[in-house]
């Protein structure tokens, strides 16, 4: 039996690069399709369109989208709530993607 070389698929994926279709990222931060596409008609969290229709949402996108399901989920903020918060830490933050 030949020995075949070992592989490594290890690789960095840039931050803000827009990887993950809409259902993988539901399931992936547990929120439902309808409230991740409300999210992105308020402006709150607006992943890349692909194709014209195709949104897709990236690490960093993913990152802020488990925050907003703690402030949803834990502290029982409505979606327009989130918004505010989003654009106050936002701002805090100097106008970083991060969070």
């Amino acid at each position: 039996m030949e020995n075949k070389p070992e592989y490594q698929f290890d690789f960095d994926i840039y931050p803000d690069a827009p990887l993950f279709v809409i259902g993988v990222v539901s399931e992936m931060v547990k929120m439902p399709v309808w409230t991740l596409r409300k999210l992105d008609e308020l402006g709150v969290i607006q992943p890349k369109r692909m194709g014209g229709r195709t949104r897709c949402y990236s690490k960093q996108q993913i990152k802020m989208l488990i925050h907003v399901r703690y402030l949803m989920k834990v502290k029982n903020v409505n979606i327009s709530g989130v918004k505010v918060i989003i654009d106050m830490e936002y701002k805090e933050k100097g106008g970083k993607d991060d969070v």
